[in-house]
């Protein structure tokens, strides 16, 4: 895709000569490239080295910690269908994930009992928990920071959005997107990770190049493989932030492609970090958290 679609926007580089390319960016196809964000790569590689070893394990022992999606564990092959989000009858994903979400309470006893719950930490990787909960305050901090940028390039305060980030709910996912001596051959409409928006406000994602890897949808370009830097993380919007901007900005319409038949081992693994707001937050006349939870119900499978 060209630069002009995806731009590379240097956090680290004064915004100003940047709104414009984050505003057309974001109406076109909800997407960004971010360099200049601190964000070290060695503990990217490490939270994918344990998390490799525990996706690599038999599955009797992942089992015990399998949830459903929006849950805290282990999401096994074929518990999601990101399709079905758009109504879409697809297969489910070829993909395994180790899902994790905000836990700190918030004293609303029903809140908390839906939005923020302890996490589960595989006894099988204890390595995990300390890499993840690093990561994920990072993710928080680096989320806030592009939320800031992109009210100012919205034409609003710096704090448009982040005065509705006090005490949010986020996900997080390692996804494993596995090779064909997994997987099998794949279905006719199946993919790693099916056509969907996201459904919150800001996805931040860490991912790897691969034949197999992560495609974008424009109404100019229709789908096209993403643009890749190594340095940066991938940014795109999703539904509760179109809904922020009035359809202004779009929800960026993606997928991830099937294993491919001439790279059949092909390996790949995307750090995905989910941000939302504030439960109670209402958009559009939308309760945000009902949208959410009416859209995890919706991609579950079975």
């Amino acid at each position: 895709m060209s630069e002009s679609s995806i731009p590379t926007i240097d956090l680290a580089a004064d915004p100003a000569g940047q709104l414009p390319a984050i505003d057309r960016a974001l109406r076109e196809a909800g997407f960004l490239l971010v360099t200049g964000h601190g964000v070290e790569p060695g503990l990217r590689r490490e939270i994918r080295a344990v998390a490799r070893r525990f996706f690599h394990l038999p599955a009797a022992l992942k089992e015990p910690y399998a949830v459903k999606v929006g849950g805290r564990g282990w999401l096994g092959p074929g518990a999601e269908a990101n399709g079905y989000a758009e109504g879409t009858a697809t297969p489910p994903d070829l993909k395994e994930s180790l899902s994790f979400a905000a836990e700190e309470p918030t004293g609303d006893a029903a809140v908390d009992a839906e939005w923020f719950l302890p996490n589960t930490w595989p006894a099988e990787a204890p390595e995990l928990k300390p890499l993840v909960e690093t990561y994920l305050a990072l993710m928080r901090a680096l989320s806030d920071r592009i939320l800031e940028l992109l009210g100012t390039a919205l034409g609003e305060d710096r704090d448009f959005f982040t005065r509705h980030t006090g005490h949010p709910t986020f996900g997080f996912n390692v996804n494993w997107y596995p090779g064909r001596e997994r997987t099998g051959e794949p279905e006719p409409g199946q993919f790693r990770i099916g056509p969907h928006t996201d459904f919150g406000t800001v996805t931040v994602l860490d991912r790897q190049a691969g034949k197999g890897g992560l495609q974008v949808f424009t109404d100019s370009g229709g789908w096209q493989d993403a643009p890749y830097d190594p340095e940066a993380f991938t940014i795109n919007i999703g539904d509760l932030m179109a809904r922020w901007t009035a359809g202004r900005w779009r929800s960026g319409r993606h997928r991830v492609l099937p294993p491919p038949a001439d790279a059949p081992a092909e390996e790949l693994m995307s750090l995905v970090y989910f941000y939302e707001c504030d439960p109670g937050t209402t958009l559009a006349g939308i309760e945000s958290h009902t949208y959410l939870r009416a859209q995890l119900d919706a991609i579950t499978t079975g």
